[in-house]
């Protein structure tokens, strides 16, 4: 088994999830009767990975009171709390004994990627760091018109549909690269791995089509919530019900 931990970053104020995140910080907004994060950390448990760090800072007392040392799902979680913001990748700074490998990721995301495989497939590329991508489509409602450099019409493209592949805020990392984070200044998981590229290092994207849903805007909140209610055991196979 590769040597491995889990990095949940759960420090944010969730302020586009206002009223609700003023009293309850976003990654434990529940999903059918589960705080999202309590999902990921089942998840997490059940992909075999045994120590857990929850980066913490806003309201970070309710994380500690609401799950402890993680026995009673057979992991081992530690408490790390940001005295300020410290940015996506800056907080893993702050880990003691980092494992070899570390799958780090939002603690507000519903989905159903294998872990162990992402993490497989960073190792067998041999890369510093490999982000989970997934594609989306966007919807122009508009005509979307391309200009020549001389301002005339080029092409007129009606309501196209535009596909792009986005960060799912899912990664894996070598513990090497974390010498690549600065002791100083905020600083995010984008910045990392663009630091890793430009020094050279390998840095996968590992493309998935399989259920992800983030819950940083109200309409992604209802649909998550909509998703597990309606079949949890698609992403947690064990649970009772």
């Amino acid at each position: 088994m590769i040597d491995m931990m889990a990095v949940i970053l759960a420090g944010g104020k969730g302020v586009r999830l206002k009223p609700f995140t003023m009293v309850i910080p976003k990654p434990l907004l529940p999903i059918g009767d589960l705080p999202i994060i309590e999902v990921v950390i089942r998840q997490i448990a059940a992909a075999g990975i045994k120590r857990i760090a929850l980066m913490l800072g806003h309201m970070a007392q309710l994380f500690i009171a609401t799950f402890g040392d993680g026995s009673r799902w057979g992991v081992n979680i530690e408490y790390y709390i940001e005295d300020e913001p410290l940015g996506t990748a800056g907080s893993l700074k702050m880990l003691k004994k980092p494992e070899k490998h570390l799958l780090v990721m939002n603690g507000d995301i519903l989905t159903t990627l294998d872990y162990r495989r992402i993490v497989d497939y960073h190792d067998a590329n041999n890369a510093s760091g490999t982000i989970a991508v997934t594609l989306r489509k966007a919807h122009i409602d508009y005509g979307v018109i391309i200009k020549t450099k001389e301002g005339f019409l080029h092409e007129y493209r009606e309501k196209p549909v535009l596909e792009y592949d986005v960060s799912m805020g899912i990664n894996v990392l070598s513990s090497e690269s974390l010498s690549f984070i600065p002791s100083e200044n905020k600083f995010d998981i984008p910045h990392l791995m663009t630091a890793l590229k430009s020094a050279g290092k390998r840095v996968a994207c590992y493309q998935t089509d399989c259920y992800w849903q983030d819950i940083g805007r109200f309409e992604d909140y209802e649909q998550a919530s909509a998703d597990f209610v309606n079949d949890p055991k698609i992403f947690l196979p064990d649970l009772n019900i």
